[in-house]
């Protein structure tokens, strides 16, 4: 369910793209190359700056997806004894 709404109405389709971004900036800026982000141009200096968003995109991706197949952050019962 690509559509999944997650924290601020962000769907896992809009999170995939974020994180596919972030990685082609990678890739890009460790081969010398610079990536345009909007209005920014990301270069090698910016590579930790890149690899943050990459860690905050991925970790979006894993929680909307836990979500849309039912697994996300959910109250686990425990007996009680």
């Amino acid at each position: 369910m690509s559509m999944m709404l997650g924290m601020a109405g962000i769907t896992l389709a809009i999170a995939t793209a974020r994180l596919d971004d972030y990685l082609d900036a990678e890739v890009k800026v460790l081969d010398g190359q610079e990536k345009k982000m909007g209005d920014r141009t990301l270069k090698r200096a910016d590579l930790a700056e890149i690899q943050a968003g990459i860690q905050i995109w991925d970790r979006r991706v894993q929680e909307l997806s836990s979500r849309a197949n039912g697994r996300g952050r959910g109250f686990t019962p425990r007996p009680t004894f």
